[in-house]
């Protein structure tokens, strides 16, 4: 027996004619190089973002071509967030912070045809552009002081030169309308192409009560960069339910992203731990100097959550939320809410629980399994890789054939996350794989003695890392970044660690460190870490 039920297919058009007939009139800000303010409107983007379809179509845009885009945050990129797919084709987002040499072979990889750039991104793309083969590149004048550049395509000339009747195709909800490349901390980054309708039910599991809990009485601004993992799906979550935009340019400092909080009542913003650590800074020196929405909420992922940030965030009504996901999981999987049964627990027990990865979305399957594969029980205690599957998880890498490993059998993805998972869902993740310690055949979590670290008054950022030892095979390293006139000691670390962890899991030693590198994406670069410290415990007894 067939439904009755209309076969309408799920994309990103009906998204954006949402936006226009019922949200026109809402704002979208952005934030300039010179720290203008540009605003302007849903309606002024949907009809922009056409405008862009039928440019790109009208220069030979064909179903299912590649436009790779190199901007910040603004609002021509939402306009190719919309418009590229409008236009069959599939939006490419490169990763500015990316070597020049990375952002080449992963555009010739993808084969992009076309390339929009901001035109502060240019000497980037001058850096590279020898080894790429973009048939056009366009231009956006993000900053408006600069001259404008003559070699390339204008944005806005190319805009206004599409014909208001060129045709655009018909999309399917299984045609691919982005690509987003995984960070490439082992080996080359893999493509990762996502759907029109896993796009669409992404944004739809994002904006759940349980999840950001969006709607059109927010305003939203996406600190996690538009150039990553699409920019964690905010940018059509946020379209869908007409939240207000605040886009934040280039601009991510503390200060500028509190400013723009501020000005425009933001109520929703996403990023990466480091970020919202900046922001806690700033707000202990001297929060009167704005003036924040009260109960704002915070997407934070990319790493391990510190308790520690949740309480400092706390203290100034501002809800801090851990999150979940990878590129591959386009990007959200889990998002940490207390359960009900969780209201009148005490203030450790809420505070862990918050700090956990979280719970599943809808239509989102976990579970996790052990050396042997074999499928563990939730109960808290036992540890094993974490597998998901759903609708908005990727099967597969666009043409790659050496990712056997990253598949199951029966259709998981294995993630490489270490976890456990409680009886109510809760995911706890223990490590990345790669960076667990094994010390004289134990196993050792690195994020945990790291949230434990920065729990210590004190501590801005801290990376444990495994260094090879004579008798033990692996010791845990503490590396620790002191808050600027900061007068800490390492004994006052080593106290706070011997009271929480038995006395196999103490660090081999404390060393403070003036930065800890990091990816483009914000995360500890710990394998340059393993390498600079390799021989740390040579000759160790």
């Amino acid at each position: 027996m067939h439904s009755t039920m209309m076969g309408d297919s799920l994309n990103l058009n009906q998204i954006l004619r949402r936006a226009e007939s019922l949200h026109r009139e809402v704002s979208i800000t952005s934030r300039k190089p010179s720290g203008q303010l540009h605003e302007y409107r849903y309606g002024d983007m949907a009809r922009r973002a056409r405008q862009l379809a039928r440019a790109l179509v009208e220069a030979g845009l064909k179903p299912g071509d590649r436009v790779a885009t190199l901007l910040w945050n603004h609002y021509a990129h939402l306009e190719a967030y919309f418009g590229i797919p409008a236009a069959g084709g599939v939006l490419h987002t490169l990763n500015l912070r990316l070597h020049a040499d990375d952002i080449a072979w992963i555009a010739k990889h993808a084969e992009d045809r076309f390339l929009i750039v901001d035109d502060v991104l240019l000497p980037l793309l001058n850096d590279f552009k020898d080894q790429v083969d973009f048939e056009k590149v366009i231009v956006f004048q993000f900053d408006d002081q600069a001259q404008p550049s003559t070699e390339y395509t204008d944005y806005e000339a190319f805009l206004n030169a599409a014909p208001d009747t060129a045709d655009l195709p018909v999309v399917a909800e299984t045609d691919a309308c982005g690509m987003c490349y995984t960070s490439g901390t082992t080996g080359r980054p893999k493509g990762v192409v996502y759907s029109q309708r896993s796009s669409v039910l992404h944004a739809m599991g994002f904006s759940l009560p349980d999840a950001g809990n969006l709607s059109m009485r927010d305003s939203v601004m996406p600190v996690v960069p538009m150039f990553h993992a699409m920019a964690w799906g905010l940018p059509y979550a946020a379209t869908m339910v007409g939240a207000r935009q605040a886009l934040p340019g280039m601009q991510l400092d503390a200060i500028n992203l509190l400013d723009l909080a501020d000005h425009c009542d933001v109520s929703f913003a996403a990023g990466v731990p480091t970020i919202w650590m900046r922001v806690a800074e700033e707000l202990e020196k001297d929060s009167s100097r704005w003036s924040l929405r009260s109960g704002l909420r915070l997407f934070v992922g990319g790493s391990a959550t510190p308790a520690a940030l949740i309480r400092r965030l706390d203290a100034f009504d501002i809800d801090l939320q851990a999150v979940w996901g990878m590129t591959e999981t386009s990007p959200i999987g889990s998002v940490s809410q207390l359960r009900p049964e969780l209201d009148g627990a005490d203030d450790e027990t809420r505070y862990t629980h918050r700090a956990k990865a979280g719970l599943p979305l809808p239509l989102v399957d976990i579970r996790h399994v052990n050396d042997e594969g074999e499928v563990l029980p939730w109960d808290g205690q036992s540890v094993g890789e974490l597998q998901c599957r759903g609708p908005w998880i990727t099967g597969a890498y666009y043409l790659r054939d050496d990712t056997a490993s990253d598949f199951t059998e029966d259709g998981w993805f294995v993630t490489g996350d270490v976890v456990t998972i409680a009886a109510n869902g809760y995911i706890s993740i223990t490590d990345r794989a790669k960076d667990l310690i094994k010390s004289g055949g134990e196993w050792i979590s690195s994020v945990e003695l790291e949230n434990a670290l920065m729990g210590v008054e004190g501590v801005a950022e801290a990376a444990v890392i495994s260094v090879p030892h004579p008798k033990w095979m692996e010791r845990p390293l503490a590396l620790v970044v002191k808050h600027d006139g900061s007068q800490l000691q390492k004994e006052q670390l080593a106290q706070h660690i011997e009271s929480k962890f038995a006395k196999w899991w103490l660090p081999e030693d404390y060393v403070f460190i003036e930065e800890i590198p990091k990816t483009s994406t914000g995360k500890f670069m710990k394998r340059a870490l393993r390498e600079q410290y390799q021989d740390y415990c040579e000759g160790a007894a």
